[in-house]
């Protein structure tokens, strides 16, 4: 047996309910640390990088969840660490008002904690699907489960919003507790019973005793892996690293005021759902296109749209929806670079879907941290020998390189043989 479609929704409820637990931490906790307590903006931004950071651990906790062969128990497991962390930080707020250097300490603990239950959750979840979802649902799924994220993030957001005013310490830790207590309950509730129900063939439900060293080294000298974790590091750089700078040229290059720079960002992600949705749909429902072909239109397209972008001031076409476009692309490789994960981890059998998901998803923590980051420092640089808005395209253009590199090499390691493609009906 493989995952039915109600199963593949419950496993999406765990991928809303992680959403829903990092975004106050990088969202709201992040805006009380700068606004309220007026603090430096480094300093949440370095615990940010630090939670992406300590997701390197990522192939541990997968050969864990391949070794166990019950990968529930680590998807639960990492969840409660998740929210353990979640509460802790909030914890550290009023703290950090009081006792600065106390609060820090325990921001510093509790966003590392943060960082390790969305490994051990997050990569056992993926690891899960890839070895139980038919090959023609992979797109699909990726869709559902991608989908189903944002949804817990915008959601979250929205309702934390509507109850946390009027602001006091005391209501934050309430809201906290109250998000954090749910998604543990609601992931729980979601994945129970999922694993018994498949059959003892299936690959997650074997035991792999191979040592992580080895396991890790295998997947390495692989070089379809190998080559596809480099392919990670490089489209992730790239997806990220307008993150930090795209609402600052709006307001600099376009006269946008906060709330219509925010409203871009809104635009953005409802372009990444059409494309998310479009890819699930025609690749899963109709047929349409392979991993392969949906990854490098993502790519290419993303590309020409940071060009747009860039050229964007000259232009008579509206910011918004060239940002709407370039969110639509961003969408359509998102979805199918995770549905080609889904596939690969499979190949070379020995149950090491956890170890190779957990290797790709390090990658792609460590590049979302660098891109962000990247962006932002190359953008300063640029601006103290170049126009604000000739800094802001030059990044703009850099990024677009990183999107066709990677398209040569989704090209080149998807390629070959029909025995080897990355065909979500194979």
């Amino acid at each position: 047996m493989t995952l039915s479609w109600l199963q593949i929704i419950r496993l999406g409820l765990v991928q809303a309910c992680l959403g829903a637990i990092v975004v106050l931490m990088t969202s709201t906790l992040n805006r009380l640390m700068v606004v309220e307590l007026s603090i430096a903006a480094i300093v949440p931004g370095l615990l940010v990088a630090l939670h992406y950071a300590v997701q390197i651990t990522r192939p541990k906790w997968g050969h864990m969840a391949d070794k166990g062969g019950h990968r529930t128990r680590w998807i639960v497991g990492g969840m409660a660490l998740l929210a353990a962390g979640g509460m802790g930080s909030a914890a550290a707020i009023p703290l950090l008002a009081t006792h600065f250097g106390a609060g820090l300490a325990l921001s510093v603990l509790c966003y590392a904690i943060i960082g390790l239950g969305v490994g051990a959750s997050g990569t056992s979840l993926l690891a899960l699907l890839a070895a139980a979802t038919a090959p023609k649902r992979r797109p699909a799924a990726a869709m559902i489960t991608w989908l189903m994220m944002i949804a817990g993030i915008a959601l979250t957001a929205i309702s934390v919003g509507s109850v946390l005013d009027p602001y006091s310490h005391t209501r934050l830790l309430w809201v906290v507790a109250t998000v954090c207590f749910g998604a543990l309950a609601v992931t729980a509730l979601a994945v129970i019973g999922i694993e018994r129900g498949l059959t003892p063939a299936q690959p997650q439900n074997a035991r792999s005793n191979t040592p992580f060293a080895v396991a890790l080294a295998e997947a390495w000298a692989d070089p379809k892996a190998r080559n596809f974790t480099i392919f990670v590091f490089l489209s992730m750089t790239a997806y990220f690293m307008q993150e930090l700078i795209l609402e600052p040229y709006a307001g600099l290059a376009f006269g946008y005021t906060p709330g219509e720079s925010t409203r871009l960002s809104g635009a953005q992600n409802g372009g990444v759902f059409m494309g998310m949705l479009a890819v699930g749909l025609l690749s899963s429902g109709f047929g349409i296109g392979t991993p392969r072909t949906w990854v490098m239109l993502g790519c290419v397209g993303s590309a020409a749209m940071l060009v747009t972008i860039t050229l964007a001031p000259h232009l008579a076409a509206p910011f918004q929806m060239l940002v709407m476009g370039l969110g639509v692309f961003n969408g359509i490789f998102a979805v199918a670079a995770i549905s080609a994960m889904m596939q690969l981890a499979g190949e070379g059998g020995g149950q090491r879907e956890g170890t190779r998901m957990g290797l790709w998803g390090a990658s792609q923590a460590i590049a979302a941290g660098f891109g962000g980051l990247a962006g932002a420092a190359l953008v300063d640089i640029a601006r103290s020998f170049l126009a604000p808005n000739d800094a802001f395209g030059a990044v703009f253009s850099l990024q677009a390189l990183l999107f066709l590199a990677a398209a040569v090499m989704a090209a080149t390691i998807m390629g070959g043989s029909r025995r080897h493609q990355l065909v979500a009906g194979e």
